[in-house]
């Protein structure tokens, strides 16, 4: 004990590594965030189970931690212990995304609901406590370790809790401002768990101590560092044309013969695409330019049209192949996107694209606009500040006079009180004129919103006067889907807007009925059956 006293008597050390300790917990927060975006989204109900299974683990960690320093106080236990943890969170990169899939394939057929929250919930709790719990245990096993009198135990406990907390403070930053987008995110595992690693190395050498721990750390974050961040987030993929991260995104390009795609999630959804002969896409873009007709375009010199989400612009690229007086302007939170604008997806050079948040955009402009495209819901995360009453009173106010609003809503619930119908009803409740009308072969429904008593008959009037038979053709079967919103009274604001909870539900039914065929199959023919129906 003598011993072990006199290798912590150097207080600094001991610092050092509650603030390594703190920056690398939150450092796998953040990572854990990107680990499990591209499957379950980034939305606040992401959030809140990585940070309640963090906590969790950070509390029984401390329990564990005190308990034992009081039990046995040899220092050798805790740095064996950061070892430990340095090797699993070095793993994580490596073996995550096939752990999230087969949870989540196990989630699929034994949850009926919340199957993203118990999914991600699970996915947590496998991949992320048990180090986090391990670097719980620091702060009060350094407590006992370095507190030998009353006399400054209260300044040698502050002085431990403020180094935990300033390696926190950093650790939240260092991985988002600079690791993640500059390496990513299996090298950011890989530069907190070899941080850790050396911590307890020092030790030991100050010791003149062979560690066979550390010896196996230094193998396994080696061999990690090779192989683990080869692995694609959609390793089952072998024929991407681009892939990679941003700060706000997870970014993958697929390309066929016919068209180039963007998504930011593995699993499902498509955020843009690029039809390479030019014709109709045959998603919801199509429906929306319903809405420069709205507008009279065929009866002015020009529109000035305003995309918020402006992704890689196909929604501009589109209108600009129909419409020769029309003037766009973009903006998109992801400036990695806006990149892949022009390299992938042939956005005119000429579109200013404003890196910004679409809400803030408009509280710092004062230029109005004949429409406004909202196109700023993904998958599941849904930007409450981009739903409520006062965002889309916003929006009015930046609408000339009879001008459009559209958006695309991209997951049609058919419950009563769904996303859709919260976002409808919120609508309603600003705009005098609401039609909706839902595309055909996917879940996408679009939403137009004016003030025009007219917008509709100025609709069919330009239209009549389109030549492109494909656009007409179009806007026939639009005109055809096209249902006067009845308004009623489920409304968000910026006090309340639970658009997590009801894009879950909505995903927690298309992920039902998509499973639901599987399940009929594995329970009729088990799982031989199940394999070969996946095949």
């Amino acid at each position: 004990m003598n011993e072990t006293r006199k290798i912590l008597k150097n207080k600094f050390y001991l610092y050092l590594t509650e603030f390594f300790s703190g920056m690398s917990v939150m450092a796998v927060e953040l990572g854990a965030s990107r680990l499990l975006a591209p499957y379950f989204s980034s939305s606040q109900i992401v959030w809140t189970i990585i940070i309640g299974t963090i906590m969790i683990a950070m509390a029984l960690g401390n329990i564990y931690g005190g308990r034992s320093a009081d039990k046995n106080p040899d220092p050798d236990r805790l740095y064996k212990r950061m070892i430990i943890s340095a090797i699993w969170i070095a793993l994580i990169p490596v073996l995550g995304k096939y752990v999230i899939l087969g949870i989540s394939a196990v989630m699929i057929f034994s949850v009926n609901s919340n199957f993203l929250i118990w999914a991600a919930f699970v996915a947590c709790m496998v991949l992320f406590v048990f180090p986090l719990f391990l670097l719980g245990t620091v702060t009060p096993s350094l407590v006992k370790y370095a507190v030998s009198d009353l006399e400054d135990n209260g300044k040698t406990v502050g002085f431990l809790n403020a180094s935990n907390t300033i390696g926190s403070i950093i650790g939240t930053f260092v991985p988002t401002f600079i690791t993640i987008p500059a390496v990513g995110v299996s090298v950011t595992f890989f530069i907190f768990a070899g941080i850790l690693l050396a911590i307890a190395i020092i030790y030991f050498c100050s010791r003149k101590q062979k560690s066979v721990r550390a010896v196996v750390g230094i193998v396994v974050i080696i061999v990690a560092c090779i192989v683990g961040h080869q692995d694609s987030f959609a390793f089952w993929e072998d024929d991407l044309t681009f892939e990679g991260e941003s700060v706000y995104n997870y970014l993958q390009i697929k390309e066929d013969d016919d068209a180039v795609y963007l998504s930011t999630n593995v699993l499902f959804g498509v955020q843009s695409v690029y039809v390479k002969d030019g014709s109709l896409t045959g998603m919801y873009y199509d429906y929306a330019m319903a809405a420069p007709f709205m507008a009279d375009v065929n009866e002015k010199d020009h529109l000035d049209v305003l995309i918020l989400g402006m992704g890689t612009g196909t929604y501009a690229t589109q209108c600009d192949k129909y419409f020769d007086n029309l003037n766009f302007e973009g903006v998109e939170i992801d400036k990695d996107i806006t990149d892949l604008s022009v390299e992938y997806f042939h956005l005119s050079e000429d579109i200013p694209v404003y890196t910004y948040d679409g809400r803030a955009f408009l509280n710092a402009v004062d230029e109005t606009y004949d429409v406004i495209m909202v196109d700023a819901y993904q998958d599941i995360t849904i930007p409450f500040q981009m739903s409520t009453v006062e965002f889309f009173t916003l929006v009015q106010e930046h609408l000339n006079e009879n001008g459009v609003m559209v958006i695309n809503m991209n997951m049609r619930g058919e419950e009563e009180g769904n996303i859709n119908q919260y976002i409808s009803d919120t609508v309603a409740n600003v705009f005098s004129e609401v039609y909706t009308v839902d595309c055909t072969g996917n879940t996408n429904r679009e939403l137009f919103a004016s003030d025009n008593p007219d917008m509709i008959s100025v609709f069919n009037e330009n239209v009549a006067l389109e030549e492109d038979e494909a656009l007409t053709a179009m806007m026939d079967h639009v005109s055809e889907g096209l249902t006067a919103y009845d308004a009623g009274d489920y409304l968000m604001t910026d006090d309340k807007a639970p658009v997590e909870l009801l894009g879950m539900r909505v995903i927690d039914d298309l992920i039902g009925n998509e499973a639901s065929y599987y399940k009929d199959i594995y329970k009729e023919e088990g799982l031989s059956g199940l394999l070969e129906a996946l095949e």
